[in-house]
């Protein structure tokens, strides 16, 4: 049996009644359902258009139920004889033809989820956004933290938005008595299913792309975002908002490592704006000609190449006995699940 990794949430947990979780046949859901199953907690894990594999299935204490998070009633039902929520589910698309449905999904779901939470009485919510949520300005001189305040930006992505928006949802709530907590990950690496990003990333490795960007960004390993968040939801801090980031590193960088780890070329060529706003358009009349989902979009590429540097610092501070995972271990799980899976 795994040993707990934070022995001393023991006790919390083990009066629990039942502990939510939304979005939970996701990339970070799944996780996150694993590591409260180890610890022989009683869950409801929801999903909707993404059915959970058997694996997720046969996970003991875990309740399995289909749920519409726009469907108040459905909402309703799934947070019956619930004590804690994890609310992780959300809409992540970089394609124009997914924005409206974005737009709409990842505020109005949370706005659901947020007064049931009130209504029903929750002991507390954890809620997941991003550190998109925290906004761009182009600015690389100006280190983004859990203070700073969104700002219209042509830097800033409709998934961006999106998570503001959901956000400003769980303050509203947190001003009307809700005990929350927004934790404000990185990009999320780790073993996924093939659909997932940390899996995508290392498809491109795997083939060899020859190019790479020159964007920097936070990044953290899913165990670590797992284990933050039930941290979180164990303590007295309530009100508050959490980065959560192993460190700042550029996307050649983390090809470099992936690339080691499969024993594979690392990328070579830096591709400058030009070459990505071509590649972009390029990407886009295919995919209109074909049908096809475009692999790079306007924002991608944008985002690929700018240069934001977030702190780490608070979650740390009010953490004592948290620590992160050094990334060139979690790519190299990574890359032997990668291969395993081929």
């Amino acid at each position: 049996m795994k040993r707990f990794p934070f022995p001393y949430l023991k006790n919390y947990f083990r009066y629990k009644k039942m502990i939510l979780v939304t979005g939970a046949s996701g990339f970070l859901g799944q996780h996150l359902v694993r590591n409260l199953s180890a610890q022989g907690l009683q869950v409801r894990a929801l999903y909707h258009t993404h059915p959970p594999a058997q694996e997720l299935k046969a996970l003991p204490g875990i309740e399995w139920m289909c749920c519409d998070l726009l469907d108040i009633f459905e909402v309703e039902e799934a947070m019956q004889d619930v004590s804690d929520v994890y609310h992780c589910a959300a809409i992540v698309s970089f394609d124009r033809r997914q924005h409206g449905k974005m737009l709409h999904f990842n505020p109005e779901s949370t706005t659901n989820v947020v007064n049931q939470a009130i209504s029903q009485g929750i002991r507390k919510l954890v809620h997941v956004s991003s550190v998109a949520a925290l906004g761009r300005t182009g600015d690389e001189t100006k280190e983004i933290n859990e203070e700073t305040e969104w700002e219209e930006s042509k830097y800033n992505s409709t998934y961006a938005l999106s998570k503001f928006l959901a956000e400003m949802e769980v303050w509203r709530g947190i001003g009307e008595g809700l005990n929350a907590v927004i934790v404000n990950p990185g990009v999320i690496l780790g073993p996924g299913s093939g659909h997932d990003l940390s899996t995508q990333l290392m498809k491109i490795v795997y083939r060899e792309f020859p190019f790479y960007s020159k964007g920097i960004t936070s990044w953290v390993d899913v165990k670590d975002v797992t284990n933050a968040m039930t941290m979180l939801m164990a303590s007295d801090v309530e009100a508050e908002r959490f980065i959560i980031s192993n460190g700042n590193f550029s996307y050649m960088e983390i090809f470099t490592i992936m690339a080691k780890a499969l024993g594979k070329k690392p990328p070579r060529f830096a591709v400058n704006s030009l070459m990505a706003a071509i590649g972009w358009r390029l990407s886009a009349l295919k995919s209109a000609l074909s049908g096809s989902k475009s692999l790079i979009t306007k924002e991608t590429a944008n985002n690929a190449n700018s240069r934001s540097f977030y702190s780490n610092h608070k979650l740390l501070s009010a953490l004592p006995a948290f620590s992160y995972t050094p990334l060139p271990d979690s790519i190299q799980l990574m890359a032997r699940s990668f291969r395993d899976s081929r």
